[in-house]
């Protein structure tokens, strides 16, 4: 498997569940993600522009391949209500071969 088509996660934080999946929707609408799976409830304490906060936030990890990583990154950021969100991206290192396929084919396209 070239190094480009290899499966990874993105990592982003989300002021709710329902941004989350607005964003979420449309990365799968458009092939840029497998999947994305939300996460509601988290908290993150944090420090933003020198004042410590707290607030309640969703969690999405995306779903697609390295070589649209930057697409989905510059997708994210342009939809995403954070003027900084969190976008990062986590290499795969195995998994189930059948999934790992099924991700690269859902984001062929």
């Amino acid at each position: 498997m070239r190094e480009n088509d290899k499966p990874v996660l993105i990592y982003s934080t989300f002021p709710s569940a329902a941004e989350a999946e607005r964003v979420g929707g449309a990365l799968v609408d458009q092939g840029l993600a497998a999947c994305v799976n939300i996460f509601p409830g988290m908290t993150a304490i944090y420090v933003w522009e020198g004042k410590r906060q707290r607030e309640s936030e969703a969690a999405m990890l995306v779903k697609t391949r390295a070589a649209l990583a930057p697409r989905v990154i510059a997708e994210a950021r342009k939809l995403h209500p954070y003027s900084n969100p969190a976008l990062l991206v986590l290499p795969i290192e195995g998994g189930s071969e059948d999934f790992l396929r099924w991700i690269a084919e859902q984001t062929a396209a």
